[in-house]
């Protein structure tokens, strides 16, 4: 018998307006401005690193305003799932949606080992790592709360953290010498740019998640446009500074290890402010604390952004159906926030920070390639689909985003084969469970079942 209107599911509630997507859609990234770019240096050294951001800044570009005209007409808060399964079915669809959570998901604990990382500069006598799950369980537990309250934190902390990237910038300006961007800038040759593409991801990673809010923003079909494309030119700018003032100071290498070791460092920014003023200077200090605020934007809209991309599959039957349940009184996707945080603890405790980072990219270059894959499909197979915002010069932006992004997934492929047969095999593993479990009660799966009374 049908559902009576007053027994209705909760829903997400749509409260979010273009300041805090700009808020998310920054805060999301802006932790890449503050560590694990640098890492990149160690691999392709000052050109290298800087001719794979560009072309990253290039696809990240054209990606984004692509995937912005898919958000914008289908504004639900599966994403890169919704659009897939509408354009290329629902086994693609399932593969855009696993390549979005696994990037969502690992990339936090790799962000969470840097807060403890940074708050252990300023507590010495408390772990790393107890510090990380600590900063887990908290924002867990603040994105169960409510997405409006999360979202005004988010918005408070990037201010804070924008503003640490500036302060920075303005501190090592005086210090600043061409030469030290000319230094062994090539140290691994053309190789080490290839192998340095996942460290410029880093600097853009998850900027994506802000359409996976568009069912608890007002208004989604103008709002998303604004958030996007002012988040996406915050950060292109941030990047550009960042790097230049960094490496400027007194070279990659200082950036990339601590005085007197050979071991790379999570606080490149710290290390420039250290040569450049000296680490008893207050501004030294201030760098340092800013950078805990750039960090937790990062984690806590990130794993906010997770919550709503496996609340979808859940919601659809193409994960357990607890999944896809809102809390009743705080309107939030509790079950996938817990689940996330249960996982993310778990890659928090291999300790391998770098691995996380790269597992965490393959999954966004499949996002990047299926979402690219779909503008086109979707342009051609559905041409009365309302779009209020079409992204300019189409097709050269979807296309120029996909054929970058299919030779960053084959270079860091090659680089990482280890960590590609770990990332296929849980694409393989999650869709054996996906045929087999949900064949015959699914009913995006099987047509037959989807009129069935309740």
């Amino acid at each position: 018998m049908p559902v009576p209107p007053n027994s209705q599911k909760p829903q997400l509630e749509r409260k979010l307006g273009p300041l805090m997507l700009w808020g998310l859609g920054v805060g999301y990234v802006i932790s890449g401005m503050y560590f694990g770019w640098n890492l990149g240096l160690e691999k392709g050294g000052t050109l290298g690193l800087a001719v794979a951001t560009l072309f990253v800044i290039i696809m990240y570009i054209a990606f984004t305003f692509s995937y912005t005209e898919m958000a914008c007409a289908i504004p639900k808060a599966g994403g890169a799932f919704d659009y897939a399964m509408k354009a290329l079915g629902k086994h693609w669809g399932f593969f855009g949606g696993m390549a979005q959570n696994i990037e969502f998901i690992f990339a936090p604990p790799a962000i969470a080992f840097a807060i403890g990382a940074y708050v252990n500069i300023f507590f010495p006598s408390l772990p790393i790592l107890a510090i990380a799950i600590f900063f887990y369980l908290v924002f867990t537990a603040l994105n169960i709360y409510g997405v409006q309250a999360a979202a005004y934190f988010e918005l408070i902390i990037t201010v804070i953290a924008v503003f640490g990237i500036l302060l920075f910038a303005g501190a090592v300006s005086s210090d600043f010498q061409w030469k030290n961007m000319t230094t062994n800038v090539l140290p691994n040759g053309w190789g080490g740019a290839f192998a340095a593409i996942p460290f410029a991801i880093w600097f853009f990673l998850a900027i994506e998640g802000v359409a996976n809010v568009a069912e608890e923003t007002i208004n989604p079909q103008r709002n998303i446009l604004l958030g996007f494309g002012s988040a996406i030119f915050t950060l292109v700018v941030l990047c550009i500074i960042t790097f230049c003032t960094s490496i400027g100071v007194a070279g990659w290498e200082k950036i990339v290890y601590e005085p007197g070791s050979t071991a790379s460092s999570d606080s490149p920014l710290p290390l420039a402010m250290f040569h450049a003023v000296g680490e008893s200077h207050v501004l030294y200090k201030i760098v340092s604390f800013i950078g805990l605020f750039g960090l937790v934007a990062s984690f806590h809209g990130i794993i906010l952004a997770a919550g709503r991309a496996t609340y979808e599959f859940g919601r659809v039957n193409f994960a357990p159906p607890i999944l896809g349940q809102i809390h009743p009184r705080f309107k939030t996707p509790a079950n996938v926030l817990v689940l996330n945080m249960i996982i993310g603890i778990l890659a928090l405790l291999t300790g391998k920070t770098g691995e996380i980072i790269t597992i965490a990219c393959f999954g966004a270059l499949s996002l990047y390639i299926i979402s690219m894959v779909s503008v086109i499909v979707l342009r051609k197979k559905h041409k009365a689909l309302e779009r209020p915002f079409k992204v300019p010069f189409y097709p050269i932006p979807p296309v120029l985003a996909l054929v970058i992004a299919v030779v960053a997934f084959v270079s860091i492929t090659f680089y990482n084969p280890v960590l590609a047969i770990l990332y296929f095999s849980i694409l393989v593993l999650s869709y054996a469970w996906f045929r087999i479990m949900t064949r015959k009660n699914n009913p995006l799966i099987n047509p037959s079942t989807k009129n069935k009374t309740v």
